[in-house]
């Protein structure tokens, strides 16, 4: 027995089942982790049922209430006692709700702490209405009257189908006003200022003529002639889409005119039922991935993060695998392997450890103030004083990432040119082929996998990265892409969103908390996704190079 116990841990039995069980309980916390990010967000876009039901205040008045259960606590008693409330002698906790109320603009707070005891004459009526408003948050309450103007149009039961359908309206409505404003305004925006700073630079040239001034002004005249016909096509719609309203009564009965307008969508969602909720959170869902967002980051889509976000990691990428694979290449095949070589790989294996805030300072000095206001300077003089490349963006964002990133793809292509065999380097030589031959048609094909996980890992650390980003160009709010149909229509110079930054814009600067937090475990849940769906990208990438140089190697 001691014998056979000897030679079990003489063959590394012992040590395959510890990695493995290492590795099992790894993924159970990942997967574990991720699991309860998901459905702390994702329950956010869900259609949840909302109670009616009256209140006791610590004064004893009762008042009536309308919102929904958002999640429920136990409390001490000697804790509600000091606040005021009355509790029974012989409770030591007791549970207290926190509900949605909505109606911000009369209550002044979208959610209110109540103690479950105190919630009295609880139902849940069919015709509760739930409106989600572009300002104010929703609001809970009872749907009145629908009005064209001052026309009464329909009331009652019959107030809802004819709601919906102006809803439907006005929205088409509000997407063709977007359009105009973002698209075809913006064109015309962004073509009045190149026609500006084409001005200036004549001025500055000395070379503005009669003939190019009058050239100038035809172009402005024809731009004017457009945004006049769009301004006048966009007051009609205004027109159009402040014409309806609807009368609402909220919780105390108070009746209040909401303008069709600020109305995003509209639904009953004690009326509806599971197959309705299923549409209602695809929807939801879906205006979370693909539209704008609103009210302080808080409502709303996060589409513009999204995109930035994968934008400025392809840049990145783009940016840092060739420089990474040309010093790894330099390093193995071509510096004599001495004590200067020695260094510079100490020096690259400590370059990334290196704080993130470290590289986004560098890249605020050196990017931004040194070599953006050089570029400003010398191919930008008529934009300035205003900065064109002198200040935070994409490009400079993407290049602070590509530094950050440099050592990991340097150390990985690195080893993958380790592991190739000299043999093969030999017979290609023998063959007739040059280094430089060698190199490129054999070598870099072989040690091709390895750069795309030297890309794989970067691209794992880039997406996540957020502190040197704030220094070098993301923002809260960008009013426009990067990426769009304006000329040059890459703007490597335009600040962007970023979805690590918006988590924590969300999280720790909203002014609401509670509003806030579904969130904030939505959209980590999808900056997961997101680098997972990228990883993804690359190790498919990957395993095809390996299986196409896999005979090589053999």
């Amino acid at each position: 027995m001691r014998v056979s116990v000897k030679k079990w841990f003489n063959n590394g039995d012992p040590y395959v089942w510890i990695n493995a069980g290492a590795v099992a309980i790894s993924m159970v916390m990942v997967f574990g982790l991720l699991a309860l990010i998901a459905s702390r967000g994702l329950v956010h876009f869900w259609a949840h049922d909302v109670v009616q039901a009256e209140v006791e205040a610590k004064n004893g008045q009762v008042y009536p209430i309308i919102g929904e259960l958002v999640e429920s606590e136990m409390v001490s008693a000697v804790q509600l006692r000091d606040a005021g409330y009355t509790v029974p002698d012989n409770a030591e906790y007791m549970q207290r709700n926190l509900m949605k109320i909505g109606n911000r603009d009369i209550t002044g707070a979208d959610f209110r702490w109540v103690l479950d005891a105190s919630l009295t004459k609880r139902s849940y009526p069919e015709d509760i209405v739930v409106m989600e408003r572009r300002e104010w948050g929703n609001f809970y309450g009872y749907l009145k009257q629908v009005k064209e103007g001052d026309v009464l149009i329909a009331e009652g039961r019959a107030a809802w189908d004819e709601f919906q359908a102006r809803i439907d309206r006005a929205l088409d409505i509000y997407t063709e006003i977007h359009d105009i404003e973002k698209g075809e305004i913006g064109a015309i925006n962004s073509g009045m200022e190149r026609l500006r700073l084409k001005q200036r630079g004549y001025e500055l040239k000395g070379t503005a003529t009669a003939e190019n001034l009058l050239a100038i002004k035809e172009d402005r005249a024809l731009l004017d002639a457009t945004y006049q016909q769009l301004q006048a096509q966009l007051i009609g719609l205004y027109e159009k889409i402040n014409r309806d309203q609807v009368v609402v009564a909220n919780m105390d009965g108070t009746e209040i005119n909401v303008d069709l307008a600020k109305i995003v969508r509209a639904y009953k969602p004690n009326a509806m039922s599971i197959a309705d909720k299923i549409g209602f959170y695809i929807s939801k869902f879906y205006e979370f991935v693909s539209d704008e967002p609103r009210e302080a980051n808080t409502e709303g889509g996060i589409f513009p993060a999204i995109f930035g976000t994968v934008l400025m990691v392809i840049i990145m990428s783009i940016i840092v695998t060739p420089f990474g694979v040309v010093a790894a290449v330099y390093l193995r095949e071509y510096a004599n392997q001495g004590a200067i070589t020695r260094i510079i790989r100490i020096a690259v294996n400590n370059l990334a450890g290196v704080p993130s805030i470290v590289y986004g300072v560098f890249g605020l000095g050196f990017f931004i103030y040194f070599v953006g206001s050089g570029i400003d300077q010398a191919l930008f003089p008529e934009a300035l004083p205003s900065p064109t490349f002198g200040t935070g963006g994409l490009l400079w964002a993407s290049i602070t990432l590509a530094i950050l990133t440099l050592p990991v793809v340097i150390v990985a292509t690195e080893e993958g040119l380790s592991r190739i065999p000299r043999s093969i380097r030999e017979g290609s030589l023998a063959l007739g082929a040059t280094k430089a031959e060698t190199l490129w048609r054999v070598i870099l094909p072989m040690a091709s996998p390895a750069m795309m996980t030297g890309v794989i890992l970067a691209i794992a650390r880039a997406a996540g990265e957020v502190a040197p980003l704030m220094l070098v160009g993301v923002v809260k709010l960008a009013p426009s892409l990067p990426l769009d149909g304006n000329y040059p229509y890459l703007h490597l110079d335009q600040k962007f969103m970023h979805l690590g930054f918006h988590i924590y814009d969300v999280g720790f600067q909203s002014p609401n908390v509670e509003a806030a937090r579904p969130l904030v475990y939505a959209t980590s849940f999808l900056l997961v996704v997101v680098i997972a769906l990228l990883n993804l990208s690359a190790v498919s990438i990957r395993n095809r190079l390996r299986e196409k140089y896999k005979a090589l190697e053999m």
